[in-house]
């Protein structure tokens, strides 16, 4: 059983940092995709902002699984299986940069206009003041959202357990539930617990140092 549960940590640990490193990266895109095209933004263009973020507030709305189960072709094309760790990771990794999407557009939207208009008056290009001057100011309040985000995507991941996506889920469902082991599921709890207090110090310390 001990190697079950290692082996069942570990793939939670699998799914969660590569939902979360893929899903800040696309996020990244998206959120400055629409801070640049917002009306009042460096490089207007309503449209574009406007119809990401109707696409955003859309699947943002449907619970997590609902959309593992809408996204099974897709996964099945991209993955091969709609069962497994793997395949989990798909539609976690979606779901992970919807929420970082519009957890780093607010941040960017912080960033006061006097530091933009500097930056517009020293020459700076578009790419310049987002990532020198409103991702540097926006880093602390990132962090702080990116390790919400982070508690999010772990417990999506046990719930992706429900259909078969592995990890802690996966054996609470299979061995806790199905065969009544209810240490097993009281352990798998005290786990996930612990994750999310480690996920929760680390992210709280990196934001302190931040904003020193």
């Amino acid at each position: 059983m001990e190697q079950l549960v290692l082996h069942s940590f570990l793939e939670t640990l699998f799914m969660v940092t590569a939902s979360m490193f893929f899903g800040t990266a696309i996020g990244i895109f998206l959120a400055f995709l629409l801070v640049l095209t917002k009306p009042s933004g460096l490089w207007p263009k309503p449209w574009i902002s406007q119809s990401l973020g109707v696409f955003l507030n859309a699947f943002r709305s449907i619970p997590f699984i609902i959309l593992i189960i809408l996204m099974i072709p897709f996964t099945r094309f991209w993955v091969g299986t709609s069962i497994g760790t793997a395949a989990a990771t798909l539609p976690l990794t979606f779901a992970a940069s919807l929420l970082i999407a519009r957890i780093i557009e607010d941040a960017l939207n912080t960033t006061s206009k006097g530091l933009i208009e500097v930056g517009k008056a020293l020459g700076a290009s578009n790419l310049q003041i987002i990532f020198k001057i409103q991702l540097r100011e926006a880093l602390p309040l990132i962090v702080s959202g990116l390790t919400t985000v982070s508690i999010n995507i772990i417990g999506f991941s046990a719930m992706a357990g429900t259909v078969g996506g592995g990890g802690l889920g996966d054996l609470a469902i299979r061995y806790g539930y199905q065969r009544y082991d209810f240490t097993l599921l009281v352990l798998i709890v005290i786990i996930l617990i612990i994750i999310v207090q480690c996920v929760q110090m680390t992210g709280n310390f990196l934001e302190a140092k931040l904003k020193k």
